[in-house]
Parts: structure tokens; sequence; C-alpha cells
């Protein structure tokens, strides 16, 4: 799901000497022998939607993330999507007469606790917020969206075949792809839906191509893994109370499979060069990463692998055209 996702981009770090990388904007420090040895760093061996988007969004914000593994400050918005989540998970468990808005809304502060106690960094999202006030509207809000659920689906006639469904493939080509996603609907006649929650408001139809992107990369999965296409995928977007469907052929879903082997080259040039391109975009001002990169006058921290000139120069060197 959105925010779960990454729970399958457990990406492993190693390496060894190199020297620094062919000139460009793209170029970086490499740290001396035994230094990198000590970082234990290594190359990315897989592939999750959400690395994918990274990537494209940005080639630098994927190393910060894989690669390097430089820490992040909690989102309020992001921790908020993951206790919707895990409530809009947790009520399948009962049977279905109880799946109630009432219900659901009273599981949000026992989701928000059961969370905190797995990630205590979370409580400095209301360090400062003595009274309680912030946390009060924050557990409200997420509540509102649980509640809004229930006017776009309803629970008592669903039985999901499966629930945070961890799903993962081997492409003939080699490529690893991996995700969770939030749930699984499978009709008597056998037809797969692919559902996925949203806690934000529904794109404009200019920008959905790229939650779509998403959902086809589950499709490929899917279909990789049993032979059989989807029958539909669906975003629910809580924030808007939209829902958004699609229902995928063949043809595009090897159209997306042509895009990720395309996207994984990118990736493995850009590995093995240590050139990882920025690319400025309205998303920066959300990106915690600034001191490092080169676009805001930062530095990017020593890269920790083995890196090989760029051959040609290496002038499209991690560039990849947005989904």
């Amino acid at each position: 799901m959105g925010t779960s996702t990454e729970r399958a981009e457990a990406a492993t770090q190693g390496g060894q000497g190199g020297q620094r990388t062919a000139g460009g904007p793209g170029a970086q420090r490499v740290a001396p022998e035994g230094e990198r040895a000590a970082g234990g760093a290594q190359p990315p061996v897989a592939l999750s939607p959400s690395r994918a988007s990274d990537f494209m969004q940005c080639p630098l914000l994927y190393r910060f993330r894989v690669i390097d593994k430089l820490p992040e400050k909690p989102s309020a918005a992001a921790t908020r999507g993951t206790v919707v989540h895990a409530v809009l998970e947790r009520l399948f468990d009962a049977p279905a007469a109880e799946r109630t808005a009432p219900g659901a809304r009273a599981m949000v502060p026992g989701e928000w606790a059961k969370l905190l106690a797995k990630r205590p960094e979370l409580a400095e999202l209301f360090a400062d917020d003595a009274d309680g006030e912030r946390l009060a509207a924050w557990l409200a809000e997420a509540e509102a969206l649980v509640e809004r659920w229930f006017s776009l689906e309803d629970p008592t006639r669903l039985e999901p075949a499966d629930r945070e469904l961890y799903v993962e493939t081997v492409l003939e080509s080699g490529l690893q792809l991996r995700g969770f996603i939030d749930r699984v609907d499978v009709a008597p006649t056998g037809e797969v839906r692919i559902v996925d929650y949203k806690t934000g408001k529904a794109p404009r139809p200019q920008f959905a191509e790229g939650a779509l992107f998403q959902m086809k990369f589950y499709a490929l999965v899917m279909w990789r893994r049993s032979g059989a296409v989807p029958r539909r995928l669906q975003l629910v977007y809580l924030g808007s109370g939209d829902l958004v469907t699609y229902d995928p052929t063949e043809a595009d879903l090897r159209g997306v499979e042509r895009k990720l082997l395309a996207l994984w080259e990118a990736i493995r040039l850009a590995t093995e060069t240590g050139d990882w391109r920025p690319r400025q975009t309205k998303l920066c001002g959300w990106c915690d990463h600034q001191a490092h990169c080169p676009e805001f006058g930062g530095t990017p921290p020593v890269y920790p692998l083995t890196v090989r000139p760029a051959a040609g120069g290496g002038d499209e060197q991690g560039r990849m055209e947005p989904v």
C-alpha cells in the first residue's frame, strides 16, 4: 500500500574501493577503500512501486533512500495514513455485521497506540503539543477518513481474499519486482480486483497516471505469478471520496514491463557509475535531503559503492522519462 510498500524494499548495502566518477552534475565523491568496506553498502536487488516512482521523480532521491539510506523525518500525513490503513485492514477481522463506521472510528486510537509502541520516534510529531490539542485533531482527521470509506464501499458485502498481501515475481530478465497490496478481492467467477487505499485526494485526470502506474505494477506481478491478468484495479481516495477504477489488458502490462526493464537498466548504470542525476521539481519542497542535494547547494554523502566511468561521458545517465 501507499504507506507500507517499502517494507518490501529492504535493500542491503556493501561495497569496495574505487575512484571519483566521471564529471557531470551527478558525479559523486567516492570513499577510499576501507571506508566503504565499513559502510556495508550493496547495489539494489529489486524494485518496488515506490522506489520506481522515486527514481522517475529524481534519481538522486532514489540513491539517498536505497543506497545511502538517509534518515527522513516522520510525516504526520504519512503516519496518519499508516493508522488508517491498519484500521481498514483489521476491520475485516470482525464478522460482517460488526463492520460499522462507529466501530471503525473507535479503532483509530488503538491503532495509533500500537504504531507508537513499535516506532517510539513518532512521538516527536507531537513533542510540542503539551495539551494534546494537535494530537486530538490529528486523530479526528484519521477517524473522518475511516468513516468516509463507508460511503465508498460496503464492508458487510466484502470478504477479501487477501489483505496486506506481499507479492513478488522475477521477470525473465532476472529483475525482481515486489510490494504490498492493500486488498485483493476475488469474485465467485475467479476474477481478481486489486484495491489500494489513498488517504489523499484524487489527482486531476492529467496527473492520474502516476497512481495507476503503481496499480499496473501490482497487476504485472500478479499476472506473471498466476498467468491471469487482474480484472480490475481500484484506487480508493479517502481524502476526496473518489473511486478510480481501471481494467488492464495484457498490452498494458507488457508496456509496464518494458518500462520497468528500461528503468532498471538506468538504475543499474547509475549504480555502477555513481552518477545519480538530481531532478528539481515542485516536490523538492517536501524533500528531507536538500542539505545533500547539489540543486540546493548541498553535497551528497561519499558514494559507498565501487564505480566505473560512464561510457561516452554518461550524458543520459540516470535519466528516465516521467510516468
